[in-house]
């Protein structure tokens, strides 16, 4: 095609951020409109939150729309009237119909953080550290019915990091996706590119994350839990209890050679606090008590003043 394409960008967190701007910064597309979430309450006042794409989007200069569902009669004919080109979606938060999908000349391309058909649903970047994998990637995907299950257009893979946590691996992706998407788009415009079908028989799927899913279980291996604290982080954060309060843990390892502990057993020493777990104690580096800052083990544990004994459950 001749000129710029017409994208209406779909996105709320902050992984679409980097992308949302790269696209904007190219002349070979215009992104006429933003779509995201609408404002939602947070925190401990309950005041509404904007998104992050929301914020992006005023940045720069392009017009933001905020329907509560774009299942809705008015919200399919708003969508229709703007005659887009291409729809791009990153981290929207609801999944598009079949009458909104068909909607663009082009059709919609999902950008999906991990090599597909692999992780498809709304965790991938967690489960890829949770599993100990140790490359993920992103995949650019011609958007079905079906969650992640479209052909692929692209897909780039990256290492990742032994300490990398979830947050700082999502921005990794999120700015490889924006460094790549452009061009993959130009071509698929031009009819270079011919979507590949994904392998049914190798798709694995996660889920929605909870708070709960943040809790240590320390009958489980050191390796296991340290995955699960850098997979935790940011949100929900993994988290144990003790003395009847909950702690935080930000960071940590396992500390190979150490004396075998009993789950969940304490053993301060010099400079460090270990707990025990179901192989290699784990070095409890970085928490957050109840209504504290952050602070090492160590030091928590010196101003605690917790019995004799006392186990992390």
């Amino acid at each position: 095609m001749t000129g710029s394409a017409t994208v209406l960008f779909f996105g709320t967190g902050e992984f679409a951020v980097p992308i949302l701007r790269a696209l904007a910064a190219d002349p070979r597309f215009r992104v006429r409109l933003v779509i995201t979430q609408p404002d939602r309450p947070a925190g401990r006042g309950r005041r509404l939150k904007e998104s992050p794409v929301k914020r992006a989007g005023v940045l720069l200069d392009v017009e933001v729309w905020q329907p509560e569902s774009v299942r809705h009669r008015e919200a399919r004919e708003r969508l229709e009237g703007e005659r887009a080109d291409l729809y791009v979606v990153a981290a929207y938060g609801e999944m598009l119909p079949r009458s909104v999908l068909c909607l663009p000349r082009a059709g919609a391309i999902n950008v999906h953080p991990s090599l597909l058909p692999k992780y498809r649903g709304a965790s991938p970047v967690q489960a890829a550290i949770l599993n100990g994998d140790r490359e993920t990637g992103v995949t650019f995907i011609l958007m079905t019915e079906r969650m992640d299950a479209g052909p692929m257009i692209g897909q780039y893979a990256t290492q990742i990091g032994e300490a990398e946590t979830a947050g700082e691996l999502s921005a990794r992706l999120a700015a490889l996706a924006a460094g790549t998407l452009p061009s993959i788009l130009d071509r698929y415009l031009r009819g270079e590119l011919t979507p590949i079908p994904q392998d049914e028989t190798r798709a694995t799927y996660t889920r929605p994350l909870t708070k709960e899913d943040g809790r240590i279980d320390w009958r489980r291996s050191a390796v296991e839990i340290e995955r699960l604290v850098r997979a935790m982080q940011p949100w929900p954060r993994a988290w144990t209890t003790v003395g009847g309060q909950r702690i935080i843990v930000l960071r940590g390892h396992a500390c190979a050679g150490a004396p075998q502990l009993q789950p969940g057993a304490i053993l301060p020493l010099d400079s460090c606090l270990l707990v025990g777990t179901a192989t290699d104690p784990f070095h409890l580096e970085m928490i957050v008590a109840q209504g504290r800052r952050p602070t090492s083990g160590i030091d928590w544990w010196r101003g605690a003043r917790l019995p004799d004994q006392t186990l992390f459950t």
